[in-house]
């Protein structure tokens, strides 16, 4: 496995509809139509992603190593993903999740089921 980088994140997250990226300083913040889907801590190269609670607890359980809780708000739970532990295809699958999980509902229909790549 050779992982990801920061690179990979951010040309994922801009092939995503109205996605913008704001650099806070410690970190990056991802959003689509203003609400945030991700976080980018790019000195431990790790991003935080909205997830459901289930599949948040599953990535946990599965690799402990890669995926870490973040923290849990209503019915999603963010999910510390390390880059140098997911490739790209599995990093396209979160991140897609994660902005459809935040995306407004016309932006969902128009864009379908359609990975980025």
């Amino acid at each position: 496995m050779t992982g990801c980088s920061i690179a990979d994140l951010f040309d994922l997250a801009d092939q995503l509809p109205q996605v913008t990226r704001d650099d806070n300083g410690r970190y990056w913040r991802l959003a689509v139509t203003g609400r945030t889907f991700g976080y980018l801590w790019e000195p431990t190269r790790t991003v935080g992603l909205k997830q459901t609670l289930a599949e948040q607890l599953a990535l946990v359980a599965e690799r402990p190593e890669t995926f870490e809780v973040q923290f849990t708000s209503g019915a999603f739970g963010w999910v510390v993903v390390h880059l140098e532990g997911v490739e790209r295809d599995e990093l396209a699958e979160l991140t897609f999740e994660a902005w459809r999980l935040t995306a407004p509902a016309l932006l969902l229909e128009e864009r379908g089921d359609v990975l980025p790549r």
